[in-house]
């Protein structure tokens, strides 16, 4: 085996390590309201799993019960399967309000055999047009993967298996605004987006194929909860001061090498290279 062979092999060895991972099942039924949607939303199974549908007359969705100022927050979606374009699931964090800050996954469905398209966004006192697309290395619908978001006052992650896939920084010294003092909460949709999911709302929803259902397990909220104005309770003290040592583990020299594999190989639109929509100059998070 040559050198460049063996180099291949231990970085596709080093991915599926990052996907093995032990983790405890929440329960949703502890963790989350049903917030609207009616007989589509719905817990299973105990508690262990919730599905998400979408039909011709209403999506759905959840909010979690708790809000959280910075933490680690970790969730296993099984994606719409088949004819899915037109939908739009989503997964995000986000607090209230105008002038409300928000950490976005958003799956955009496709035709049967076409890859979803997974867009990241981050909203910062009401402010977003910060998008990252990505098509996905794997199909999402078929088994369960892990979508995380890890949130501190330095730094905004987002990962896919435990695979970094966008970095925001704090760039407040540069007049950057972000989110650091909005308690959010955890919420996820599906919802008709077929004026513009799917190759810019050129392609509808095949009603034929309703209902849509997306299904979840495993949520993990390792995270300072906000209670009644006090900033965390104490139990979760430690697990969001970790949380400022886990984005150096992750961001260490394997994740920032799998950082740009993703970049390089599965990165379709960002905001930062795109001249046409900031005609009088990028943002100035996209010069550093």
């Amino acid at each position: 085996m040559t050198s460049s062979s063996q180099a291949s092999l231990r970085f596709l060895l080093s991915i599926f390590m990052s996907v093995v991972m032990v983790t405890f099942a929440s329960n949703f039924y502890n963790d989350f309201d049903l917030t609207w949607g009616d007989h589509r939303a719905n817990i299973r199974n105990g508690g262990q799993i919730l599905t998400l549908s979408l039909d011709q007359e209403s999506g759905s969705g959840f909010q979690s019960k708790n809000e959280y100022l910075f933490g680690r927050f970790d969730m296993q979606m099984k994606l719409v399967p088949g004819d899915s374009a037109g939908t739009v699931t989503t997964l995000y964090l986000s607090s209230q309000g105008e002038a409300h800050d928000e950490i976005d996954f958003e799956f955009l469905g496709n035709l049967s055999g076409q890859p979803y398209i997974l867009s990241t966004n981050i909203y910062s006192q009401g402010k977003g047009n910060r998008e990252q697309q990505f098509y996905l290395w794997f199909d999402p619908t078929k088994n369960f993967h892990t979508y995380s978001a890890i949130w501190n006052r330095r730094k905004i992650i987002f990962l896919v298996d435990n695979i970094p896939i966008r970095v925001f920084s704090n760039l407040e010294s540069i007049g950057v605004p972000f989110p650091k003092s909005q308690p959010m909460r955890v919420y996820s949709t599906i919802w008709n987006g077929d004026s513009w999911a799917t190759r810019g709302g050129l392609v509808k929803i095949n009603w034929s194929k309703a209902p849509f259902t997306a299904t979840y397990r495993n949520y993990i909220a390792n995270a300072c909860v906000w209670t009644s104005g006090k900033p965390c309770r104490n139990k979760s003290v430690n697990a969001a001061e970790n949380v400022f040592a886990e984005d150096k583990a992750v961001l260490g020299p394997k994740g920032r090498e799998r950082l740009r594999w993703v970049q390089k190989h599965y990165m379709i639109y960002n905001y930062c290279t795109d001249i046409k929509r900031f005609p009088k100059g990028l943002p100035p998070e996209c010069k550093r």
